[in-house]
């Protein structure tokens, strides 16, 4: 994944997150990674004496003395460091999520390294706290462009720093966001626009209990009305007043006049297009049409997925 800068942010290479050092108390680290581990594994006393004696004996760190004995596995461990030091993913053998939410299955993934990237670049520029509290919109070309795999992806990172992080699908043409996160789509953003729902529509995460998905809902038969009244305007605000951060799914320009509609509602847009697909001319014209409008421009990012 490549970002381009056109607002100057300088690229930043994220460290990829390690098991921590040994610290005075190192007994109770490890007797509080062994309950995390037994937990996932549902190990027995004698399993978990059976990896205290062997740590004892290698001078190895639990976790590692647990996956020697093939009583745990890598995934574990990484599962049970998370949980201690309260970074929240789901493991990918078990997780409700597709697998397109790298982010949420292997946080040490080198695509998940980027999003960390682009997250703290946006969180030293157009989404800085000295800012205007804004929304973002994530926008693209054309379909296929990745938009609705970034903006999900982006939303798991906001949301493992711990922050009320809110993700809106208001891609009414061809929505994704309750597919990848596996939320009911009976009520979502076209069933609030139009008054016929409230608390069914936002939907938590067990395994991410900083992040909140609000699918599109039903796919209502004039999008771009929908999204042209003042209501949605008067959502994002609400919103803002509820979330640390909130992140919009919106549909490809190819469908119309929808993505600027929303960007110039959210206050800030940023720019997906895909490595060997997306036409240059395509996003050219894009940066263009949304440079001209109110939203503040945070830049183009080029993936791979």
């Amino acid at each position: 994944m490549s970002v381009a800068h056109p607002i100057g942010l300088k690229a930043r290479t994220a460290v990829p997150p390690q098991e921590p050092a040994a610290v005075a108390d190192e007994r109770v680290l490890d007797r509080s990674i062994g309950d995390f581990i037994r937990q996932v594994r549902g190990l027995s006393e004698a399993q978990v004496e059976e990896i205290l004696g062997h740590q004892r004996l290698h001078g190895i760190r639990f976790g590692e003395a647990a996956v020697a004995l093939q009583l745990a596995t890598r995934d574990d461990v990484l599962w049970a460091l998370s949980q201690q030091f309260h970074y929240p993913y789901a493991p990918g053998d078990g997780a409700s999520f597709n697998s397109e939410l790298i982010a949420a299955v292997d946080p040490f993934h080198r695509q998940t390294e980027s999003f960390r990237d682009i997250r703290s670049q946006l969180m030293l520029g157009a989404l800085a706290p000295e800012q205007p509290r804004r929304a973002l919109a994530v926008m693209s070309p054309n379909i296929g462009d990745g938009k609705s795999f970034f903006a999900a992806n982006l939303a798991v990172v906001f949301s493992q720093l711990g922050a009320r992080t809110l993700l809106i699908d208001a891609d009414m043409r061809t929505p994704r966001q309750h597919a990848l996160f596996g939320v009911p789509n009976d009520y979502g953003l076209s069933s609030i626009l139009s008054g016929r729902s409230d608390t069914k529509a936002i939907h938590s995460l067990q395994d991410l209990p900083s992040l909140f998905v609000l699918p599109v809902g039903t796919l209502p038969p004039n999008p771009l009305e929908l999204l042209q009244r003042p209501a949605f305007g008067l959502l994002v605000n609400e919103l803002l007043g509820k979330f640390d951060h909130v992140i919009v799914d919106t549909p490809s320009s190819t469908h119309g006049a929808d993505c600027r509609v929303l960007a110039a509602k959210c206050g800030v847009a940023m720019i997906i297009g895909r490595r060997g697909k997306s036409r240059m001319k395509a996003l050219q014209g894009l940066v263009s049409e949304v440079t001209r409008g109110p939203a503040k421009f945070a830049g183009v990012v080029i993936n791979d997925h």
